[in-house]
Order: C-alpha cells, then structure tokens, then sequence
C-alpha cells in the first residue's frame, strides 16, 4: 500500500506529497449526538481506554465533536456519525476508523440505519505558483469558452462529477481550497474529495442490513485505493500541477480544522 507520496507520471516526472484524509460517515433514523460520549465509547470497547482526547469535546443535542491524540476525530449530527482520520503516512492495516465504525454498528444492532459514505479527501499545495491552482480547473479541466473572460480577475472554478460503480455512487468534487499555515500565509492548494454512498433503505430485513453496512464499511480499502487511482491516473497522469510541494498536515474535514 502506497503512503501518500503520490506519483504524477508526466514529463519532468515529480513527487507530490498530498495531504490526506478520509471518513466513515453512518446514517441512521434516530441517532442523537449526545449518546457519542467519551464515556459510552470508552466502556463500550468502541476505543480503547487509554486514548486521550486532544482537545475539549462538544456534546449537545445538535452535535458531537470528539478529536483524540490518535488522530481520530468523531464528529456526530442528528441521524449521523462520522470517523474521521488522517492517512498521512499510514499503511491500510495501520488505519482503525473502520474497526472503530465497525464496533458502533454492534453496540447498535437494532439502529434503523439509512445509509453509509466512505469519504476520502486529497489536498495538494502549491507553495511556489498559486495561480496554477486555478489554471488547472479551469484551463486543463473545462473547456475554453468567453465565459472565463467576465470581470476583472480570473473565473474561479469547482467541478461536480458523479459516477455509478457496480456497487455505489461515486460523487467527486474538485475545488480550489486555501490552506491556513500557522505564523504563515495561507497557501493555494487543489481539493479533491471524493463519497462513495451506499443506500441502505430499500433492503427491508434489518439483519440483512445491518450486514449490507458492515459489508460496505468493511470495503473502504478497496474504495480508498479505487479514488486514489481515479485521482493520480485520470485527473494527475496527463496534467498534474507541476509545482504542488509537501506541506503540514491539517484536518480537510468539516468541524474539525478548517482549511
């Protein structure tokens, strides 16, 4: 398993190194933040004892933020609840988001579950040509046109796909995002995020469905490699960003850091 050195096959052929993350969203009628205690989680073996949290926690009826030293992060809404954790560095076997999404289903078993998203988000910083971010959307992208010429600065651009796989819809979104850097100024970066959504709600047996979401939460390897490949081979192999450099690690997800 490849860490997140992320080879652009191009001519001069460089070495990007992305900034990585991904995240185990369950859907589930009923779910209410306020049971994703640390207590709960803790003396139900959901996560071990012994991790410690970074910072804080929230705990509300509107939401449940809970980020530990492990670098885990789990986020809940109303009806959902999201395992966040960053890849950097990291081989499949050392990632545990889905041993601990997989430990939640059990300590929930008759949960009226609707649905499950593996997500996965890929940053890659240009430090050195900023406005080659932009270039890339919308000159290797999308097609030339008079509508980038309106105004008085470059159009800014993000692109919505979506695809049907055998087995899900792949949604993927390609942004421009600014990396905030402490004691430094932000940084233009290209954001690639990609959700795999499996629909649970047409599978009417609740044992069939609780194995349908394991099934499903059980695969998020093969669904992380299959966005990582799409990415580096159909968007990065013909017209990478020939500048993106390493930068310090930050959380690409929603409430948590932000970009």
């Amino acid at each position: 398993m490849p860490t997140s050195n992320l080879e652009a096959k191009q001519e001069p052929a460089i070495s990007v190194q992305a900034i990585e993350e991904i995240g185990l969203t369950i859907a589930a009628k009923g779910l209410n933040p306020t049971m994703m205690s640390q207590d709960f989680l803790t003396m139900s073996g959901i996560i071990p004892k012994d991790w410690e949290l970074a910072q804080q926690p929230v705990l509300n009826p509107n939401m449940a933020q809970l980020s530990f030293k492990k670098g885990i992060n789990i986020n809940a809404q109303p009806n959902t609840v999201t395992i966040i954790e960053s890849i950097a560095q990291k081989k499949l076997e050392e990632v545990v988001a889905s041993e601990i999404a997989t430990k939640l289903v059990a300590q929930l078993p008759y949960g009226e579950y609707l649905g499950y998203s593996f997500s996965s988000k890929m940053l890659l910083p240009f430090p050195e040509n900023p406005q080659q971010v932009r270039n890339y959307i919308t000159g290797n992208l999308l097609a030339s046109g008079s509508w980038k010429q309106i105004g008085k600065a470059p159009v800014q651009a993000g692109i919505n796909l979506i695809y049907s796989l055998d087995h899900c819809q792949l949604n993927i979104s390609i942004t421009e995002a600014r990396l905030q850097q402490p004691s430094k100024p932000p940084m233009m970066a290209i954001l690639f995020s990609g959700a795999f959504n499996y629909n649970l709600t047409n599978i009417e047996d609740y044992k069939e469905r609780i194995s349908s979401l394991n099934k499903a939460i059980s695969s998020w390897g093969n669904d992380f490699t299959q966005f990582r490949e799409i990415i580096t081979q159909k968007f990065l192999n013909s017209s990478a960003a020939t500048e993106a450099q390493p930068s310090e690690e930050t959380n690409l997800f929603p409430m948590g850091d932000t970009l």
